[in-house]
């Protein structure tokens, strides 16, 4: 009964900590899922297959995407990491078991820290999937070793060794530690053998850095950066299961009911300790704030991205754009703008930046605003930003729709021969398929027929530094755009251009629709008008914390 009732605590304690661990990311950080789904295009064909297994690891990045796909649904992928977690757990338990056939139950609670370790290194966003599907499967070798250890000197090892360095990357050193301590004289030469396979491989991969190679080409999304813990978590599944077994205690022979208590308490009470810290520093409060802003954007919540502002804002430009943008979707941005932290001229519309995240509020606001160019250049920038060369859904979904607002429709049926390929962009690539070479579906589209009256009429080129003008010249284009009068009146404050600003307050006043002055244009014209002399002046504060005040 005894070993029955242990038996449904494990499985208890493991469906305790999946659900949690499901929770955390469906509840918690959904939006850490969404940044990951948007920077992959994971396609269903064959060459997209050879492409990614022509590599040392490609196996595992291969199965990476496949898996993250699913994050497109908030819950599936919150499911996956779930099983992943729940997965290498289990597997560490096995690998302490084989270890030591008479393992106390009071150790089981060790079982769970390389999954907490993979929680605090998955606090950094550039690591990807890859890393611990391909920990997953060295760990699954490892633990399928044992079928051949009747054999001498371990010759199955010459096959496994090399095949799952070729499908699993570098992380095949974990194998070759576990494979040496467990039958040292039966395995002395395994290490050679991977010295051997990893030599060999920078011969073969020579358009890599030595680097890349050692380290994993597929582990991080930003090449030659890796994370501390990504050499740490593997020896730590090393020392748990390889040595734990072996202190004095950890065995059934040894334990007894006082000192098992007293172990399995010490235990589980480092393994909350380590979760806390690995929540606390691995997932920094701005950053995630800003990916939720982003998450929130894209699935165009506009009421959440004001409301969680009301509460907290991070003090930077992309928090600025998110949060106007939703302002001016709500109409409320000519009012309450500058009740919200201002980063400066760019807290409207950043001007480029060479990254893969900075500008994406920024596109977003051009689409929005009417200005589709400048939202098809920003995407098609972003995309090409990339680090590890991959395609984005969400970027090449706008990039679609803003061909089919130009009319280029052969260009954007290359884009969606792509999506058709794809899993959950497949349905809406098709949908827009029927839009192809039909310029009147297009002009009736309830969407993009508008998109088409609110664009630019001539092509040109421009200055990021005369973006209120080009702004002023899209409201002139088509009056109906209030969104792109906010704008423009807003970046006319941004820039403290009062002549201009009293200039131009006639077009709110017959072009607004508002039945009253704004209440952000009232108090920015008292200020004007008393040269800052109101100190609780939303916008007095603003232009004394640009010109370097209190």
């Amino acid at each position: 009964m005894g070993t029955i009732s242990t038996a449904y605590v494990k499985t208890a304690a493991s469906a305790l900590f999946g659900v949690l661990v499901f929770l955390f990311w469906w509840l918690v950080y959904p939006h850490a899922l969404s940044y990951q789904e948007q920077y992959q295009l994971f396609l269903l064909t064959n060459d997209y297959f050879v492409q990614r297994v022509m590599v040392t690891g490609g196996l595992a990045d291969y199965l990476s995407e496949f898996l993250v796909q699913f994050y497109y649904l908030k819950w599936a992928g919150a499911l996956v990491l779930a099983a992943i977690f729940v997965l290498l757990q289990w597997l560490t338990w096995q690998l302490m078991c084989q270890q030591n056939h008479h393992l106390s139950s009071c150790c089981y609670p060790l079982s769970f820290i390389p999954s907490v370790l993979l929680l605090w290194l998955m606090g950094d966003e550039s690591v990807l999937l890859s890393y611990p599907v391909a920990l997953l499967m060295v760990m699954a070798a490892t633990w399928a070793s044992q079928y051949w250890d009747w054999c001498r000197l371990s010759w199955p090892d010459l096959v496994v060794v090399p095949l799952l360095y070729v499908v699993a990357g570098p992380l095949v050193w974990m194998y070759v530690l576990l494979r040496v301590l467990r039958a040292p004289r039966r395995c002395w030469w395994i290490p050679v053998l991977m010295a051997v396979l990893h030599w060999s491989s920078t011969y073969i991969l020579l358009q890599w850095p030595l680097k890349s190679i050692a380290l994993g080409l597929n582990y991080y999304r930003i090449p030659l950066h890796y994370h501390v813990l990504q050499a740490i978590l593997p020896l730590t599944v090393v020392a748990v299961t390889a040595l734990v077994p072996c202190l004095p205690g950890g065995s059934l022979r040894t334990m007894k009911s006082a000192s098992a208590s007293i172990w399995g308490g010490g235990a589980s009470a480092a393994v909350f300790i380590l979760t806390f810290f690995a929540i606390h520093s691995g997932y920094d409060k701005e950053k995630y704030e800003l990916l939720r802003q982003d998450a929130l954007v894209r699935e165009e919540r506009w009421d959440e991205v004001i409301s969680r502002a009301d509460h907290y804002q991070v003090h930077n430009a992309f928090s600025c754009n998110c949060v106007n943008l939703a302002l001016a979707k709500q109409r409320r941005l000519a009012d309450g703008m500058f009740d919200y932290y201002q980063s400066g001229e760019d807290a409207l519309l950043m001007p480029m930046m060479r990254d893969l995240t900075s500008n994406i509020p920024t596109a977003e606001a051009f689409w929005h605003l009417g200005m589709i160019n400048s939202a098809y250049r920003y995407m098609h920038d972003l995309q090409e930003s990339i680090l590890n060369a991959r395609k984005s859904g969400r970027f090449t979904k706008r990039m679609v729709e803003c061909l089919m607002v130009n009319g280029q429709h052969a260009l954007a049926a290359k884009h969606l021969a792509l999506l058709q390929h794809t899993l959950f962009y497949r349905g809406w690539a098709n949908e827009m398929c029927q839009l192809l070479y039909h310029d009147s579906k297009v002009d009736k589209h309830p969407l993009y027929g508008k998109k088409r009256k609110l664009r630019y009429k001539e092509d040109f080129l421009y200055s990021y530094d005369e973006i209120d003008k080009m702004l002023g010249l899209l409201f002139v284009n088509n009056t109906e755009n209030t969104m792109a009068l906010d704008y423009f009146m807003g970046e006319l404050l941004l820039k403290g251009k009062v002549q201009e600003l009293m200039q131009y307050m006639s077009w709110v006043q017959q072009y607004g629709g508002y039945q009253y002055m704004p209440r952000g244009y009232q108090d920015a014209m008292r200020c004007i008008q008393t040269q800052g002399a109101d100190k609780a002046s939303p916008y007095g504060q603003y232009v004394r914390k640009m010109m370097g005040g209190n």
